[in-house]
């Protein structure tokens, strides 16, 4: 007995260690950039690497926001993540309500085809959505980066697999109570997938927040450039000053390190739902 119990710790004690150790490794590119935006420019060449620095400065911070209209592109960010979220999460939850809640003809092959367009790859549709975004007069305005969120298959799956789980009893209670379609899916089905719906915000809110190339084609105005597109602006043509990228790279991961840190909790169940289901 004595012998299983020590086994038992033993591994225990290992799991930690190999967590810790991989923890470490996994944050070793973080401390990289932290230790570099606090470097001088003469200091980031020195060998051996110095990982913590002699004399830190933070210089580079002040640099950043001097230019490039950096405050600007961060506002810009959130208005762009915080609406593209806001879409796809309202779009693709009324369409996984339909899918799995109403009847009509055809509904599981349209499922089906929304499934197919997950294997067509985005770069093979950004021609068709730039010339619609162009031919609509939306060129270099946020509503041509928004809009495309209004068809997203992934979420769509997603949701379906959690509303799918929703028994009907609910439903159809919510009719005998006289309550609509749209109240339905307001009050009834709406809250009980709201697991799903947190892990969809946080990855949509990454997705969008980290976007580069649809952001680079659809908006050339320096004032409405998203902060992907500012710290790609700080790439010099002959030469990078890596101190002034890293404080920059730095400042653009403080929003989403914060929403994830608050709906960590909604963002595993929500895992968990999804695993379970089928």
């Amino acid at each position: 007995m004595n012998h299983s119990k020590w086994n038992v710790k033993l591994k225990i004690i290992w799991n930690y260690f190999l967590a810790c150790l991989i923890a470490v490794i996994v944050m070793i590119p973080f401390l990289w950039m932290l230790s570099t935006s606090l470097k001088s420019k003469g200091a980031l060449m020195q060998i051996p690497i110095e990982w913590i620095p002699q004399n830190p400065t933070l210089d580079s911070y002040r640099m950043v926001f001097s230019r490039f209209p950096f405050l600007r592109a961060i506002l810009n960010s959130f208005f762009i993540t915080c609406s593209y979220t806001a879409v796809t999460i309202l779009s693709a939850s009324m369409a996984a309500f339909a899918f799995t809640k109403i009847q009509f003809p055809y509904g599981n092959t349209v499922f089906k085809l929304y499934l197919a367009s997950m294997m067509i790859p985005t770069q093979v549709t950004m021609i068709p959505l730039f010339v619609i975004m162009n031919n609509l007069g939306l060129i270099n305005t946020y509503p041509s980066v928004i809009l495309p969120s209004l068809f997203r298959a992934f979420a769509v799956f997603m949701l379906v697999q959690q509303m799918r789980g929703i028994p009907n009893d609910y439903i159809e209670a919510a009719e005998l109570d006289g309550a609509g379609l749209f109240r339905i899916y307001r009050t009834v089905v709406l809250p009980l997938s709201g697991s799903a719906i947190a892990t969809l915000t946080i990855t949509t809110f990454m997705e969008s927040w980290n976007d580069y190339l649809w952001p680079l084609l659809m908006l050339n105005d320096k004032n409405k450039m998203t902060l992907t597109l500012a710290l790609n602006s700080l790439n010099g043509q002959y030469g990078t000053e890596y101190n002034i990228l890293m404080a920059g790279s730095l400042l653009s991961m403080i929003p989403i390190v914060v929403i994830y840190a608050l709906a960590q909790k909604y963002f595993k169940e929500g895992l968990m739902a999804g695993g379970v289901k089928g």
